[in-house]
């Protein structure tokens, strides 16, 4: 079925490590508007494929498109330009930071970045600054974690972290977010937040690919699905069409 608006085009990508084939022939779109689940066995394919796609490795062959730009091999932050940005599946944790400061990593095109700018144009940084700082206030209210604004980084729980990352990309206005593993290694509690926020940001426009192992969060939230077997595209469907799809059963039992 051809997909009407796609925001992540991925043709025919290949990625071997020596005498393995890691990526292989991956072909699938991601059609605007959707939460996509990515899943499959361990040793699938999956995090190589997310590192293909976000500019972490080279491809040995095969194109990755964002909005209709081939995008790659780019590097991952002129990908993140075309708007499409990834959380990683054990989030870095920012020493010395409080929540508030490791927030303003998140936001792309800061003229702050800039040695020129800061002496020809200082109100301009001083202003986009203040934006961006406002901004991730706003974002730590909507997420319900403002109270841990002043908490040192480092000092936060893993599920708290994964909620800060998702808050952190956001403030860099993401087209498509790749989430890693979100709810890898977190409470019940805090994985109920965090699929009630990745709903909420898309329902306001956010489109995500997430890889996940948890297959109840993933089948609760995505629509469609796509499983990833050695390398390859196995299937795509509803997640009713793939729990009960044979070659999935087979591929998760190992054949």
């Amino acid at each position: 079925m051809d997909k009407e608006n796609v925001v992540l085009r991925v043709d025919d990508l290949v990625k071997s490590f020596g005498a393995l084939v890691a990526t292989d022939h991956a072909t699938f779109e991601v059609e605007r508007g959707t939460i996509t689940g990515l899943i499959g066995p361990n040793g699938a394919g999956k995090s190589t494929l997310f590192n293909l796609i976000s500019g972490f490795y080279e491809s040995d062959a095969g194109r990755v498109e964002v909005n209709g730009t081939d995008v790659t091999d780019m590097e991952p932050y002129d990908i993140a330009d075309h708007g499409l940005i990834r959380t990683f599946q054990t989030p870095r944790k920012l020493e010395g930071m409080t929540v508030r400061e490791a927030m303003l990593v998140g936001p792309r095109e800061q003229p702050g970045e800039s040695f020129i700018k800061l002496f020809t144009d200082p109100e301009s940084v001083r202003q986009r600054e203040q934006q961006n700082l406002d901004d991730a206030e706003q974002i730590l209210e909507d997420f319900e974690i403002d109270h841990l604004a002043t908490q040192p980084a480092t000092k936060i729980s893993g599920g708290q972290l994964k909620l800060v990352e998702l808050a952190r990309a956001m403030l860099a206005e993401p087209e498509i977010l790749l989430l890693d593993e979100p709810a890898a290694g977190v409470n019940p509690t805090l994985r109920n937040k965090l699929a009630e926020q990745i709903r909420r940001l898309n329902e306001q426009g956010t489109t995500f690919l997430l890889i996940e192992h948890d297959m109840e969060f993933v089948m609760s939230l995505a629509d469609p699905v796509i499983v990833l077997d050695r390398g390859h595209v196995l299937m795509e469907g509803t997640p009713d069409e793939v729990q009960n799809d044979e070659r999935v059963i087979d591929a998760y039992l190992g054949g």
